[in-house]
C-alpha cells in the first residue's frame, strides 16, 4: 500500500470509530473526521435523532468542531474523511468551507451527492472545487451500515407481531451481549398451533445446504444451550435451525401453566419443520427435546437422515419413572422459583458467571416461568397420559422402521437421564451403536458439545 493510501486508511479508521459511536447511540452509523496537515481537528458522528436536529450529520458536526478549533469558518487546506458518501446538504457545507479534499468509504446509491445520485463536486460554475475520492475502507464501513439496517429490519419484524393478552414477552434487553451467542433472531407467529404466539428460532447457514441440524432444547434451557455446537456445524457448511419452544428463550410465554401440553408442543414443532421445509435433517435432541423430538420422524421419514441423541428418553407411560426424575419433579413443585443459572453451574463448574446468567435471561420473574412449572408434570407417567400413546408409536417406528443413522452421546454424571436410561433407549432405536460416554459431562451434555459436534459432522457426512 502506498504511503498516501496508508494515510487515508488511517484517518478513515478514525472516522469508523466515530461511526461505531453513532451505532451505539442507535443512530445510522456514519462517522467523520476533519484533518489539517496530519492532525485531526474535528470529529463527528450522526446524531439527528438524539439531538432532534436534521442537520446533525457526522460531516456537519465534524466541520463545526474543526471551525471552532481553527477559529475560522473557512477550512482551507483541510481534508474530511467520512464513512459514507455525503448527501447534498453535507456536500454543500464542504464546498462552502472550501475543503481541499473529501475522502469517503462506502457509496450511497440513495442520497449520495459525490456521484451516486448527483455529483456536486464536478460543478465547475461553483467558485470552489474540492477534490474527492471514494472507496477507502469501503467494505469495512459498508459492513457496519449493513449490520445496522439488518438489525433494524429484525426489530421491525418483531414489533409487527403483537403480543397476546394471555402471554408475556421477555424484554429484548435481557438478551443483550450474551456470551458466544451472536446469531440473528428469527420469528414466526402464524403457525396454526401458535394461534398468534411469537416463536423464536435460529436459522444459520445456507438454506440449500446438504445437511440441516435441527437442535431441540429441553427444560429449563433454550437455544443458548447449543452455542458450543452450532459453530462446528456451520464450519462444515451446514444449516442449523434451533427453535425456542413456546415458554422458553426468546419465544412468547403463555401465562397459564395449563396452556402447556405434550401434544401442543409437538404439533408446533411439526408445523415449524413443515413451514421451513427442512430436509436432510439430523435431529439433535436432549431432555424434552428428545421426549418431543423423537416422535417427529415417523410423521415425515423422508425429511430425516439422522438422530443425534443426548441424555433423553421416550415418555411411553408404560414404564416406571426413574427415582432421579421423580426427585427432580418434586423439587420443581416445591421450589418453582429455583435458580436456573445455579442449576447449570452445579453440573458444569467450567461455566463462567455470565454464561450461567444467560440461562436466567428469558425468565425475569415467576410470571414468565409457566413452562418451567408445567414441563416436569407433563412427562407421561401412565399409559393414558397425554403424549404417551404417540410416544409408544414413535418407539415402534424407531425400533422397526427407522432407516437413518443414529449417534448417541451420554453425560455420565446425569442422575436423571444418564447411562442406564440411555442404554435402555438405545435398544429401542434400530441400528443404534453403543453410545459415546462423556465421563465429565452431566445432564446438559451440550456444555461439552464441541467434541460431540466434531464427531457428529464426520459420522453423518452426506
Amino acid at each position: 500500500m502506498s504511503t498516501a493510501r496508508s494515510r487515508d486508511a488511517r484517518f478513515m479508521r478514525e472516522a469508523l470509530a466515530q461511526a461505531r459511536l453513532a451505532a451505539e447511540a442507535g443512530e445510522v452509523p456514519v462517522g467523520a473526521v476533519v484533518v489539517h496537515g496530519n492532525e485531526i481537528v474535528g470529529r463527528g458522528h450522526n446524531a439527528p435523532v438524539t439531538q432532534h436536529d436534521p442537520t446533525a450529520h457526522a460531516e456537519i458536526r465534524a466541520l463545526r468542531q474543526a471551525a471552532q478549533a481553527l477559529g475560522n469558518y473557512r477550512l482551507d487546506g483541510c481534508e474530511l474523511f467520512v464513512t459514507l458518501e455525503p448527501c447534498t446538504m453535507c456536500t454543500g457545507a464542504m464546498l462552502h468551507a472550501r475543503l481541499a479534499r473529501v475522502v469517503y468509504a462506502a457509496a450511497d446509491p440513495k442520497t449520495g451527492a459525490a456521484g451516486s445520485v448527483v455529483d456536486l463536486f464536478v460543478q465547475r460554475r461553483l467558485n470552489h472545487q474540492t477534490a474527492v475520492e471514494g472507496g477507502v475502507l469501503a467494505a469495512e464501513c459498508g459492513a457496519l451500515l449493513t449490520e445496522f439496517f439488518r438489525a433494524r429490519r429484525v426489530e421491525a419484524r418483531g414489533a409487527a407481531q403483537p403480543l397476546r393478552d394471555d402471554a408475556l414477552r421477555t424484554p429484548d434487553n435481557r438478551f443483550s451481549d450474551l456470551p458466544d451467542y451472536p446469531w440473528d433472531p428469527h420469528y414466526v407467529a402464524d403457525l396454526p398451533s401458535l394461534a398468534g404466539l411469537r416463536m423464536h428460532y435460529l436459522d444459520e447457514g445456507p438454506p440449500d445446504a446438504s445437511r440441516t441440524w435441527l437442535c431441540l432444547h429441553g427444560n429449563p434451557a433454550w437455544s443458548y444451550l447449543y452455542r458450543r455446537m452450532i459453530p462446528v456445524f456451520l464450519a462444515a457448511g451446514d444449516r442449523v435451525v434451533a427453535p425456542d419452544m413456546p415458554g422458553f428463550g426468546k419465544s412468547d410465554k403463555p401465562k397459564r401453566d395449563a396452556t402447556h401440553a405434550f401434544e401442543w408442543h409437538r404439533q408446533v414443532l411439526l408445523e415449524l419443520v413443515e413451514r421451513l421445509d427442512l430436509r436432510h435433517v439430523v435431529l439433535v435432541v436432549q431432555d424434552w427435546g428428545g421426549l418431543l423430538g423423537l416422535t417427529l420422524p415417523m410423521e415425515a421419514p423422508e425429511r430425516y437422515d439422522g438422530l443425534l441423541v443426548m441424555n433423553t428418553t421416550l415418555g411411553t407411560g408404560d414404564a416406571p419413572l426413574s427415582p432421579g426424575f421423580i426427585a427432580w419433579r418434586d423439587m420443581c413443585a416445591r421450589n418453582p422459583g429455583f435458580d436456573i443459572g445455579r442449576l447449570f453451574a452445579r453440573g458444569n463448574p467450567h461455566l463462567r458467571l455470565e454464561e450461567c446468567a444467560a440461562y436466567d435471561a428469558p425468565f425475569p420473574d415467576l410470571g414468565h416461568r409457566a413452562a418451567l412449572r408445567a414441563f416436569p408434570a407433563m412427562v407421561p407417567a401412565r399409559p393414558e397420559a397425554g403424549g404417551a400413546a404417540v410416544s409408544r408409536a414413535a418407539r415402534d417406528f424407531l425400533r422397526e422402521r427407522w432407516s437413518g443413522r443414529t449417534m448417541m452421546a451420554v453425560g455420565a454424571q446425569d442422575p436423571v437421564l444418564g447411562v442406564p436410561v440411555m442404554q435402555a433407549l438405545r435398544e429401542q432405536i434400530r441400528g443404534c451403536p453403543e453410545p459415546t460416554v462423556l465421563p465429565q459431562a452431566g445432564h446438559f451434555v451440550q456444555e461439552h458439545g464441541e467434541e460431540i459436534a466434531r464427531a457428529a459432522v464426520g459420522y453423518f457426512r452426506p
